[in-house]
């Protein structure tokens, strides 16, 4: 059985796929997947000793060993350009994540979906989208356990360029909340326009963090403190603005 976080991944791969979930840990997204009939193809990577082996001894206690390779090695350097179809990286920072898919462009080749799930750091996996042309297709924002998790997937599309200039093109969240291509990146385009708990949970957790920098930095009598109080002065505001937009009851 799946935890929530790696069930709303498991729900992101298309049928028929050719998977590799990298960082895979005990190979249980893409045993789940075989087993289900769900993935044509499945390669589990992980680099380090002790969930290599646990994901070796996964896949041949769950029988799907004619389905799953599991290899290890570093990121995207187990896989071959074109023999997958879509990647998964979950449980990761999102520089971690954007550093794993640019350190190895080419292992890319035939990829049509990215299924991330970022720990934190989440606008930095956006911004990768935005800059290497792929399509924010959907984004899932859910608790488990007391944490807060955001599934992040994209799309190859040929015309995303001009489809990413148009999705992340300020708008208006509510009646008069104003959120550019920044703060959509930060927010989550399909997420602030959703709101909800879950949403509204996230964002005062970001906002007492702010206010206790803030505080911090109000104690101290450094100038490039009393600077930077201002740029976090101006971050809690606009997150108050936008949990007063986005009403507790949206979805």
């Amino acid at each position: 059985m799946l935890s929530t976080r790696l069930s709303a991944i498991a729900a992101k791969i298309p049928a028929g796929s050719r998977l590799a979930d990298i960082g895979s840990d005990h190979a249980l997204l893409p045993v789940s997947l075989a087993e289900n009939g769900t993935i044509a193809r499945g390669i589990a990577g992980e680099v380090n000793p002790g969930p290599y082996e646990a994901a070796q001894r996964q896949v041949r206690e769950a029988g799907v060993g004619k389905l799953i390779d599991v290899r290890k090695g570093d990121g995207l350097s187990v896989l071959t350009p074109g023999e997958v179809d879509v990647i998964s990286i979950a449980g990761m920072g999102g520089s971690l994540i954007v550093s794993i898919l640019e350190a190895h462009p080419d292992r890319l080749e035939g990829v049509n979906r990215l299924v991330l799930q970022p720990n934190v750091g989440e606008d930095q996996v956006r911004k990768y989208f935005l800059t290497h042309n792929w399509i924010l297709s959907s984004e899932e924002l859910l608790e488990e356990d007391g944490k807060l998790y955001e599934v992040l997937t994209a799309d190859k599309h040929p015309d995303a360029e001009r489809l990413n200039e148009e999705f992340y093109r300020e708008r208006t969240i509510g009646r008069s909340c104003q959120l550019d291509r920044e703060w959509l990146l930060r927010l989550g385009p399909y997420l602030v326009e959703a709101g909800g708990v879950v949403f509204h949970s996230k964002w005062e957790r970001e906002l007492a963090k702010w206010r206790r920098i803030e505080k911090q930095l109000t104690e101290s009598e450094l100038p490039a403190s009393q600077a930077k109080r201002e740029e976090v002065r101006h971050n809690i505001a606009k997150i108050e603005e936008v949990l007063a937009c986005t009403g507790m009851d949206r979805r």
